[in-house]
């Protein structure tokens, strides 16, 4: 897939994310629904927020990997914590666990706060679009 970052330099440089990413090709697109930590028998892994991070990031990976495309096609993602203290609070952790799926590929991304998610116990939600070479 070919794409350029978009990162002007009067935003200064971003830090695990672009501002950008335009797709200089014709892919497909895949829209991904918002992915919380829940295993095959949607129960929540853990209590852990890392690990919660974790498992929702690879649901992510495992929807654009049966849509046969790979981490370098996600171009968008949206992060929802009910807590975005101890989203900060654990930074370094959450920054491994994002690299193990998705490596030293940062795509547009957004991080939102909210009272709740779909599952009580849920304390990160994360959605994402794809391009995937034609």
């Amino acid at each position: 897939m070919a794409f350029t970052l978009i990162n002007p330099e009067s935003l200064g440089a971003p830090s695990g994310y672009s501002n950008g990413l335009l797709v200089n090709d014709g892919g497909k697109l895949l829209f991904i629904a918002g992915q919380i930590a829940w295993d095959k028998e949607q129960k929540i892994v853990s209590d852990d927020f890392v690990e919660q991070f974790d498992q929702a990031l690879a649901n992510v990976i495992a929807v654009l990997s049966a849509a046969g495309g790979t981490a370098d096609n996600v171009v968008r993602l949206v992060i929802y914590v009910t807590n975005k203290v101890e989203y900060r609070e654990r930074t370094k952790e959450v920054g491994e666990r994002y690299r193990k799926h998705l490596g030293k590929h940062f795509p547009a991304m957004v991080l939102v706060q909210v009272a709740g998610l779909l599952d009580d116990r849920a304390k990160v939600e994360i959605e994402g679009m794809a391009v995937i070479a034609a």
